[in-house]
């Protein structure tokens, strides 16, 4: 007994744990091609999404501009000034930014060297949120920062697919609109749309006649959360467009830096400022992880040491071990802890051995997602999916995936081992785990059925999606009031609009889906269940590329020494 015990011993002293998890008669193999056409799809979710004016690139064709007067409503005042001999500027304070030119001297022009000119808001682009009308900004930029994340850590995968591009137009689709929303050093546009009234509408977004209503945070009434998220997005973004388009890359670099500053300097809770946003998308987090994630990011983007010191200054506060609860074993649009904790793991693993406190963090969180392993019960259900909440929990599912994914990525580039509970863990465990969740989203689930609209030849048809439930402009081009809109939520026909590439909201704890409409815990979809997977499909195509061979049933890809390069 001795001895089995010491051979025990010796066993888990040296080797690491590789777990098991459910592997039933439906679980099999997704061939390498199928993660490709389902990336495809996925961009293809995010032009159905989009508001404004459209390309003439809009492959996603039974939609038509919408939402061109966001803005309108809001007027601000601006000056025209000259710096120096022939400068004119736009700018809400000339004489700061005069003075940060080379000619100093301001030419008089009208009244104290200004005129003032009154200007309207243009805040149309951007995307709807989900099944809905209404341009959050919140969780867009979230949506924007992990589509982003995902092109640092996969762009060589995503080349190699062919869909580097699409990434490209889906991110700055988003940027341009954050962009646009960011009118002052202190001013951001958070919100597009009365929600409450949209919600009592059934309407597509071309026929919209509810209240556009434009919500914003600034230093009287701040938004930190908010403005950390949009300057995480644009910093992101930078990395993505460094090489593409220089310019534009500086351009969003240089807002992140100023919403940085903005959040950091005037602290509060846009869902104060903001009491539109609720009950839809309160921060119930507060801001402090916000503040981290978009120091976070700024450091990758800039490798400026003033970052890296703010993060450490702040770290019992804003990212230590007081500020975990329950809810932070989790990286959603509102919680980003997890998120911020991942990437300074990596700056660790790189050699920067003053986060070691942050590696910690995010071995802590890992470990908690994984089944047999967590010293928190993690719910998985009898198909073997990570289940967190009944609403939308694909959600959780996807950004935890990404996350193992990554972090299995940043462990096995830097030769390090991951504990869980004393235990070594292979980084094989971490990437056949997410693996498994992208498989049961795709079909490899107790109803043989892909989650993924338009992926596979059986998927949900009755979403919770007005664009996508109402016929379409080219079928119909009357208009459909917001009251008529209700004759086709109430239909239980299938959608006439195929919404390819959407990800809705999943099953229940017992893997068990009704698709109906006005089921919008399961049947809705949005853009930040998607996000975290064009990462995932990205190296679990990018993997096994070359050569691309379908996998036996039962058997998982290990990413290789084929990882994408990333770029931070």
């Amino acid at each position: 007994m001795a001895s089995a015990i010491l051979l025990l011993f010796y066993f888990f002293s040296v080797t690491s744990v590789v777990l098991s998890y459910p592997s039933m008669d439906y679980h099999r193999g997704v061939d390498c091609r199928d993660y490709k056409d389902a990336l495809s799809k996925t961009f293809l979710f995010y032009e159905a999404q989009r508001s404004g004016k459209l390309p003439d690139s809009q492959r996603v064709k039974w939609r038509k501009d919408s939402g061109l007067s966001d803005g309108e409503t809001v007027n601000i005042i601006v000056h025209v000034v000259f710096c120096g001999h022939s400068r004119m500027i736009l700018e809400k304070d000339p004489v700061r930014i005069c003075r940060g030119l080379k000619e100093l001297r301001l030419l008089t022009l009208g009244v104290a060297g200004r005129r003032s000119v009154v200007l309207q808001v243009d805040l149309s682009g951007g995307y709807h949120d989900a099944g809905d009308n209404v341009k959050f900004g919140f969780p867009m930029a979230y949506s924007i920062t992990l589509l982003a994340w995902s092109v640092v850590e996969y762009g060589d995968f995503l080349q190699k697919a062919e869909e580097l591009q699409n990434a490209h137009e889906a991110i700055r689709w988003g940027t341009d609109f954050l962009l646009k929303a960011h009118t002052g050093p202190n001013e951001l546009w958070v919100q597009v749309g009365d929600a409450n009234a949209d919600h009592m509408c059934w309407e597509r977004p071309e026929d919209m006649d509810t209240p556009r209503t434009a919500y914003k945070v600034d230093k009287d009434n701040p938004g930190s959360d908010v403005a950390g998220e949009t300057a995480a997005a644009l910093a992101a973004s930078s990395i993505v467009f460094r090489d593409a388009d220089p310019a534009y890359a500086k351009r969003l670099l240089a807002s992140a830096q100023q919403l940085f500053e903005f959040a950091d300097n005037y602290r509060g809770r846009y869902s104060d400022a903001v009491p539109a946003a609720c009950p839809f998308y309160c921060s119930y987090s507060g801001y402090k992880d916000e503040l981290l994630w978009a120091a976070t990011w700024l450091y990758k983007a800039t490798n400026d040491e003033a970052y890296l010191r703010y993060i450490l200054n702040s770290a019992d506060d804003f990212g230590g071990y007081k500020s975990y609860s329950a809810s932070t074993w989790t990286l959603d649009w509102d919680n980003k802890f997890a998120g911020a904790q991942i990437l300074l793991a990596q700056t660790y693993l790189l050699g920067n051995t003053k986060f070691k406190a942050q590696k910690n963090w995010a071995d802590k969180f890992v470990c908690s997602t994984l089944p047999g392993l967590s010293t928190t019960e993690v719910t998985i259900t009898p198909g073997g999916l990570l289940f967190t909440k009944p609403a939308s929990n694909f959600q959780y599912v996807t950004s935890t995936a990404f996350l193992l994914m990554i972090y299995a990525k940043y462990l096995r580039k830097s030769s390090s081992q991951l504990y869980c509970n004393h235990m070594p863990v292979s980084t094989h465990t971490l990437s056949s785990f997410s693996k498994q969740q992208v498989d049961y989203i795709l079909g490899t689930n107790p109803s043989n059925m892909s989650y993924m609209i338009g992926f596979g030849s059986k998927f949900p048809k009755r979403l919770h999606h007005r664009a996508s439930s109402i016929p379409s402009i080219h079928v119909h081009p009357a208009n459909i009031s917001c009251r008529d809109g209700w004759q086709f939520f109430a239909e239980t026909t299938e959608n006439p609009n195929i919404l390819t590439g959407a990800l809705v909201g999943g099953p229940d704890i017992f893997d068990i889906y009704q698709d109906a409409r006005w089921n919008f815990e399961q049947s809705e979809p949005t853009n930040y269940i998607n996000a975290p997977l064009v990462g995932l499909l990205a190296e679990l195509y990018g993997v096994n590329a070359v050569p691309c061979k379908k996998l036996k049933d039962g058997e998982n890809a290990e990413p290789s020494a084929a990882d994408g390069v990333s770029k931070i």
